[in-house]
């Protein structure tokens, strides 16, 4: 069986070499080191824990506004669920959020009865509608999506949010270390499986002066707002991966550029779904008439990727990303998203492509 393609990259990404080997040392148990020890203990191994989870902690936040404390969470979901479900007891105006957010925060936003912002037929939000931001409350807005890899207006969203005494929550997983974030937000929420770290864990930043209930109780770690014994492994392999990510930056974009030009020359009968020019490039979701999604992963299955979001493609259900698009029901089956970034190779990505497109003429589709 031929080796797999990886095209997937906003389900996941590989872990960068990097930040295995940072994690190693705190993962040592006895007789190897040390590095075992619980960062809230006060003898010398356990500040050495501790240092070192502040270490990753400047790191991870060197990619982000100044002004403001991370806290690290155990991903986005978590850092989304804890800013929107806490924050809207601080902030009790009311709540919005765009109609394509991740379902970490819609599913947030739909209990708490939140006014729902639309979206154009570009996956682009329009612009803010003062009768749905709400006074004294909570927008939340993406800055890339996770499905159509759309860039948001997020800077339009803070300052409508501002004028009405709200604040702004941003889900930057997919554009953190890629995209530049906007000054205007007051919550962002990061994850660092999405950046080459490791999973189980992210970070929630909170801009000073915004005073966020904290999540859990217990024991007073991270600063006292979420309880629970830190994982120096995890932590330093997210600082290690946002480090490496700053300094790659350039490199990487140039690289996701490179592959975008390659896919858009080999698909040219395939529809794109969202802008074109205001998307992350390392982010292709199109589609094909007369095309089955499913089958085709099905019949490509050496190359991995997906029909949408990681969260759920297995629920039968189509996007709700593209049907907030105005995208049918048809077109919205027959749609498939690619993803790739600093471990893809060029010759990998044309023969994942030339899977797919064989793939297709089994279904009648040249």
């Amino acid at each position: 069986m031929p080796p797999m393609i990886y095209l997937d990259y906003q389900a996941t990404t590989p872990l960068a070499p990097e930040a295995r080997e940072a994690m190693l040392r705190w993962l040592d148990g006895p007789g190897q080191g040390d590095g075992f020890a619980n960062p809230s203990s006060t003898h010398k191994a356990g500040r050495a824990a501790a240092a070192a989870v502040e270490v990753a902690r400047d790191q991870v936040a060197a990619l982000l506004p100044k002004g403001g404390r991370l806290f690290f969470t155990s991903g986005a979901t978590e850092a989304l669920n804890w800013a929107l479900l806490r924050g809207a007891e601080a902030m009790p105006g009311g709540v919005a959020g765009l109609s394509i957010e991740h379902a970490a925060s819609l599913q947030c936003l739909e209990r708490l009865n939140a006014a729902i912002l639309p979206v154009d037929g570009a996956g682009l939000a329009l612009a803010p509608d003062e009768s749905l931001i709400p006074e004294g409350g909570i927008v939340a807005t993406m800055l890339v999506n996770n499905e159509v890899g759309t860039i948001q207006p997020v800077a339009d969203f803070a300052a409508a949010a501002h004028a009405k005494n709200s604040l702004l929550l941003c889900d930057a997983v997919q554009g953190y270390g890629r995209v530049a974030i906007p000054d205007g937000p007051d919550l962002i929420a990061i994850s660092a499986h999405k950046i080459h770290g490791p999973k189980g864990i992210g970070a929630l930043w909170v801009k000073d002066g915004v005073d966020l209930p904290p999540l859990m109780f217990g024991g007073a770690q991270e600063q006292g707002m979420r309880s629970g014994t830190v994982s120096p492994a995890l932590c330093a392999g997210f600082g290690a991966a946002a480090a490496l990510a700053a300094e790659r930056a350039d490199a990487d974009a140039a690289h996701a550029e490179r592959l975008w030009s390659i896919a858009r020359e080999m698909l040219p009968e395939w529809t794109i779904n969202g802008s074109v020019e205001r998307r992350y490039h390392g982010n292709l979701n199109i589609r094909r008439e007369g095309v089955n999604g499913l089958r085709l992963m099905s019949d490509a299955r050496n190359v991995a990727f997906s029909l949408g979001s990681a969260c759920g493609s297995g629920s039968g259900k189509v996007s709700h990303v593209l049907r907030a698009m105005g995208v049918s029901e048809a077109d919205a089956r027959a749609s498939i998203r690619l993803g790739w970034g600093r471990y893809t190779s060029e010759a990998e990505l044309r023969d994942g492509l030339n899977a797919i497109k064989q793939a297709a003429r089994l279904q009648g589709v040249n």
